[in-house]
């Protein structure tokens, strides 16, 4: 085979991204893409299609990482008639607790400073700024920054269809949701239109010469010669990095969604992601509660859940489908196709959603027909990505875009793009670089890290 300039293993969010920048933006001929499954159907299609600029610190990196990437989401969409979907419905974050209250404010101040956008505080007062909800479509007149609703009256006035008990609310402005898939495909299309070819096969194997990329060996037996080889495989990024003797510092967590047909209407499609804040307590009926006590298998149902149960909208206005998901076991393991996927979750995560939308209860004793699906969120200890160099010359990554990757795409992309040729890097790059983990004082800070922007 000839020789190509860049060689992509992984054709997922971040393996196409990549090829679009570099073809597209960067005009670099000779580009590979390499995946032995369809395009996007490893990972990439199974999370909530969300995007965000709140994300918390330490630094401003992961804020000005994804304000890059939705202000490129958002150029894209306008040059293609927003083709995949981009809307700015929000994320909608609420709380029952009048003690948390402080913690919904501090962990908005930190995000709102360190980029995020202005944040506006809703009492009830005659000098309180003025609400405005958000549009069902589109982006280019939505709000930025946050709202934080203390006034239980506008809550109860915008959101009727939340429980009574929440006492606060957070609606994060510059988020929502796309189609992962639309996206997909039109980068993709894109970079075929510019020379990028797929090939449908799987890295096996990969060849240096005096201690720098020279080939990668396929499992058809052929081989690409390549000066640049980028690791862009997903939850495998550390069996294909073990290739050329990288080891990087991720593990795996296994994250299931379950869509259901809401048939009665109780999530208005017009509503935001909609997350609540609070720990609970699964509500199970009296006799449901003395079944599952019975059975040591099933006593862990009557346990505290964590936070963080969240729903949107799926589809059109006229489609009755909603997400849901809820991350209550988080598990690290090695990943395997296809996951295993617990029958129970559907009923699991229904049920904790009605501690935030008393509605979904109506589906208890004839609940619709979950489709359940899942993927893994390949991640590191502080939640962040890994973009750059590796040890090895002519060796790249892109990767442990845990949960977040279809909204970092497009930055992380244009990032490792601006590292392969060798162009002036963005403030927030060495963030991100791998060898950030050689640095004493950043080893020490992970020691201390809490808030990892995790749903």
């Amino acid at each position: 085979m000839a020789r190509k300039n860049v060689v992509i293993c992984g054709a997922g969010i971040a393996g196409i991204s990549t090829a679009y920048q570099l073809a597209v933006n960067c005009g670099v001929d000779n580009v590979v893409l390499v995946d032995d499954r369809p395009p996007l159907s490893l990972t990439s299609d199974k999370s909530t299609e969300c995007y965000r600029n709140w994300w918390p610190g330490p630094g401003n990196a992961m804020v000005s990482l994804m304000n890059r990437s939705i202000d490129l989401l958002e150029k894209l969409a306008i040059s293609h008639n927003n083709t995949f979907h981009l809307n700015r419905r929000g994320y909608l974050y609420l709380t029952a607790d009048d003690e948390s209250i402080p913690d919904l404010f501090n962990n908005a101040s930190e995000s709102s400073q360190l980029g995020g956008g202005p944040l506006r505080i809703y009492r009830g007062d005659t000098n309180d700024p003025s609400y405005h909800p958000a549009e069902e479509y589109g982006f280019n007149n939505s709000h930025t920054g946050a709202d934080l609703i203390l006034d239980q009256q506008l809550l109860n006035d915008q959101f009727p269809y939340i429980t009574d008990k929440a006492v606060a609310a957070l609606h994060v402005r510059r988020a929502g949701w796309f189609s992962a898939q639309q996206l997909g495909n039109l980068l993709l299309e894109l970079a075929k239109e510019h020379g990028v070819i797929l090939i449908q096969d799987r890295v096996e194997g990969i060849e240096l010469e005096f201690g720098r990329i020279n080939s990668i060996k396929l499992a058809s037996g052929d081989a690409i010669p390549t000066s640049n080889f980028v690791i862009a495989a997903g939850p495998f990024l550390p069996i294909v990095a073990e290739m050329i003797g990288v080891e990087l510092p991720v593990f795996s967590e296994l994250h299931l969604k379950v869509s259901i047909k809401d048939h009665l209407g109780i999530v208005p499609r017009n509503a935001p992601m909609l997350i609540w804040n609070d720990a609970q307590y699964i509500p199970w009926s009296q006799e449901e509660r003395q079944f599952l006590i019975k059975d040591k298998n099933s006593r862990w149902l009557l346990k505290e859940f964590p936070a963080g149960v969240h729903t949107r909208p799926e589809g059109p206005v006229d489609s009755p489908i909603i997400l849901m998901l809820w991350e209550y076991q988080e598990k690290i393991i090695d990943p395997i196709w296809p996951p295993s996927l617990d029958p129970d979750y559907p009923e699991i995560v229904l049920r904790g959603l009605t501690t935030m939308i008393p509605g979904l209860s109506s589906y208890f004793d004839k609940p619709p027909k979950p489709f359940l699906d899942g993927g893994y969120y390949t991640k590191t200890k502080e939640n962040r990505p890994i973009i750059g160099g590796l040890p090895v010359e002519g060796a790249w990554v892109i990767g442990a875009l845990s949960g977040f990757g279809l909204m970092a795409s497009m930055a992380a992309s244009e990032l490792l793009a601006l590292h392969v040729l060798g162009k002036p890097l963005p403030e927030y790059a060495p963030a991100f670089e791998l060898k950030r983990y050689t640095d004493p004082a950043y080893l020490k800070l992970l020691d201390n890290w809490e808030n990892t922007g995790q749903l």
